[in-house]
């Protein structure tokens, strides 16, 4: 019998609950709901008007995965949704406002990708994103180098950084910002990626080329585009085990030097939450005026 739920007040029918979806752990679709059950209350303020792109694997990821921005068919109508501009011509996308809704995705097994703006300013970035991507044989202990060297020079415009990890290799670092067209945002870390470049002595490339990668960290500053995501925080990702973009203190990165610290599993998120709080709730109440802008 398919489990039907009551959350909010909304029905909610919940499939294949003991099916194992990140093998190498054997966690299973239940946990993955009992995890998203547990992160709701950050989840929920990163991804509210925000529309959300699903990177879905439901069979876990080594089988099949496939990325979506319209509205699933199928979708309950008590599901918030916002139509947003789009080169080809505008469309429907999900915003995930409540409980209800996150739960009903959390079912669909996805990943929760979300762009820099609101869906009230579309195109207007409220957030500045640098994505910290190591070609091996560099790791995350090499991202955590070039994070602190973005910190400090964002800093010297008036921009505090804030670190997550990435879900899989990387780091990710966020501003705030007040809303400013993403082009402009986009321009601006092109040319913080291009400084860390050349300050770096040949750490860092700017350059999406993936033959120039190896051994160095791909400063990817096109994540601020109005037509790019990243994986919102506190997200699972696809991969092995399940993986979460999970925030993190600046003294954990500066003492970072094995991947394994900082790798964080949906079992570690519900204590570092009662420790830290939401490490990233500052970027609510923040809002700096990008140079030149």
């Amino acid at each position: 019998m398919t489990p039907i739920t009551e959350v909010e007040g909304r029905k909610l029918t919940l499939s294949n609950l003991d099916k194992v979806l990140y093998p190498a752990t054997g966690f299973t679709k239940g946990e993955v709901l009992h995890y998203y059950a547990t992160v709701a209350d950050p989840l929920l303020a990163h991804l509210r008007d925000r529309p959300l792109s699903f990177l879905r694997y439901p069979d876990g990821p080594d089988g099949q995965v496939f990325f979506a921005k319209n509205v699933p068919p199928g979708t309950p109508d008590w599901v918030s949704t916002t139509q947003v501009p789009r080169s080809e011509g505008p469309a429907r996308m999900v915003l995930i406002q409540n409980l209800a809704s996150l739960m009903w995705a959390a079912n669909l097994v996805t990943e929760f990708h979300t762009p820099q703006w609101r869906a009230d300013t579309p195109h207007l970035a409220d957030r500045l994103v640098f994505d910290l991507d190591p070609g091996a044989p560099a790791t995350i202990v090499e991202c955590c180098r070039v994070a602190l060297w973005l910190r400090d020079r964002l800093a010297a415009d008036g921009l505090r950084a804030y670190a997550k990890t990435s879900g899989s290799k990387g780091l990710h670092l966020l501003a705030a910002l007040e809303p400013i067209p993403s082009d402009e945002v986009t321009s601006y870390a092109k040319s913080l990626a291009r400084e860390a470049e050349a300050d770096l002595g040949g750490l860092v490339t700017h350059r999406m080329t993936r033959s120039l990668r190896p051994a160095k960290v791909f400063v990817d500053f096109s994540q601020n585009a109005a037509r790019k995501t990243t994986a919102t925080p506190y997200t699972l990702r696809a991969r092995p085990a399940p993986m979460v973009s999970a925030p993190v203190t600046w003294p954990e990165v500066a003492g970072c030097t094995r991947p394994a610290h900082l790798t964080f599993h949906a079992s570690d998120m519900a204590a570092r939450l009662g420790e830290y709080g939401d490490l990233l709730s500052p970027l609510f109440d923040e809002a700096v005026r990008l140079p030149g802008g």
